[in-house]
């Protein structure tokens, strides 16, 4: 299968496949090599936040929209809340090479803000023909490299390819959760105005960083919250300490099965002493799995900003925004979990409420704006929760 889009005499980068499949293009962003998981995104925009959510870490981003790079990149659009997940996604690809920017918000080129993230990224590719393969493959490990001088030793990067680990099985919420508890303020953004601040004495919530997005806490703030995010590791003690009035268990990277090693009987004890909580994306799957419910891993899994998500309990659909490679197995849930969101895609579990505890969960990720403020009513219904249960 060709896959290259007319590659240059000389190539600059190149991704490789585990099964042997090579696909030269030319670089940009950081010099070197670097091993994960390649997916696709069918987000037209917001490059800049999908390179650094979290939830992308070990993972190589496919952009099926061809032009990527037109607008550059600000201060502002970042969203790894955390230092160590500054460099969430290790790669791009891409099919246009990246133009100069062009927008009043731009600070700097796309090419040269991936470089001093450590992002490798490969332009001139069919990432149309790209996503197809991965339809019908799955989600193949690949390496992805970047020599200015064109030189690389194929046979050793398919051998690294082929003897990744991969993300099954991983624990990778560890690695970009935050090192220790801080305060939120920031509220969200506002046209010719910027991010806004929080004064007010709401309901005190608690988020346990998985790899929390910003905009997950900026949504909370707009609600009148008062937010601290504590680490993935925090224990029960350690989050009661706070006196929450309510629990956010944030988005995060790799299986949710592994990081539940150490979560799962924390969020137990939440659901057990009826602890107000609210799951989002890895937070949802994490509730699933501490109410008794089954995750698995998916062929292609869901990244993008046009997914269709149906809310059982209104019958009304919203256009959202998600990122996962791993879902609650909805055909078996518990007795006392109850399914409020589905895809309308692939009839695959989007949410869930317990019936026995004031906790509840979605898959997408309701602070990403796509429609553009379609679930942003998630954010108000577990704090109007909080305010009548106060």
């Amino acid at each position: 299968m060709k896959i290259s889009q007319a590659p240059a005499e000389k190539p600059t980068a190149v991704l490789v496949l585990a099964d042997g499949t090579t696909i030269y293009g030319q670089g940009l962003g950081a010099t070197g090599e670097a091993v994960g998981e390649v997916c696709f995104n069918t987000a037209m925009s917001g490059y800049e936040e999908i390179l650094t959510d979290p939830s992308y870490a070990g993972q190589l981003v496919t952009f099926t929209f061809p032009h990527i790079g037109n607008v550059g990149v600000n201060g502002e659009d970042v969203e790894n809340a955390s230092p160590a997940a500054s460099t969430a996604s290790r790669g791009a690809i891409l099919r246009a090479p990246i133009t100069n920017p062009s927008n009043y918000r731009a600070q700097l080129d796309l090419s040269v803000w991936m470089r001093r993230r450590g992002i490798i990224g490969i332009a001139g590719v069919d990432t149309r023909a790209l996503t197809a393969l991965i339809r019908e493959k799955g989600m193949p490990h690949a390496v992805i490299a970047h020599s200015p001088a064109g030189q690389f030793n194929i046979e050793a990067m398919v051998k690294r390819a082929a003897e990744w680990e991969g993300l099954e099985g991983r624990d990778l919420a560890k690695d970009v959760t935050t090192l220790q508890s801080y305060q939120h303020a920031e509220t969200g953004w506002a046209w010719n105005v910027g991010y806004g601040n929080q004064n007010g004495s709401g309901p005190h919530i608690v988020v346990i960083d998985y790899g929390v997005k910003r905009n997950i806490l900026r949504r909370l703030a707009s609600e009148g919250c008062q937010v601290t995010v504590v680490s993935a590791q925090a224990s029960y003690e350690d989050i009661m300490d706070k006196n929450p009035d309510g629990v956010v268990l944030s988005n995060g990277p790799g299986d949710p099965a592994a990081t539940g090693e150490y979560s799962v009987g924390v969020i137990k004890q939440l659901i057990a002493n009826k602890v107000p909580t609210l799951g989002i994306c890895l937070g949802h799957q994490m509730l699933a799995l501490a109410a008794g419910a089954k995750t698995k891993k998916m062929a292609q899994g869901h990244h993008g900003a046009n997914h269709p998500v149906k809310d059982l309990s209104t019958g009304k659909v919203e256009i959202v925004s998600m990122n996962h490679g791993f879902t609650v197995d909805g055909e078996n849930l518990p007795d006392n979990v109850e399914e409020t969101h589905v895809s309308l895609f692939d009839g695959s579990n989007s949410g869930i409420r317990l019936k026995d505890a004031p906790a509840m969960s979605v898959q997408h990720h309701p602070e990403a704006s796509p429609g553009p403020e379609d679930s942003f009513y998630i954010f108000r219904r577990f704090v109007e929760g909080l305010n009548k249960a106060a």
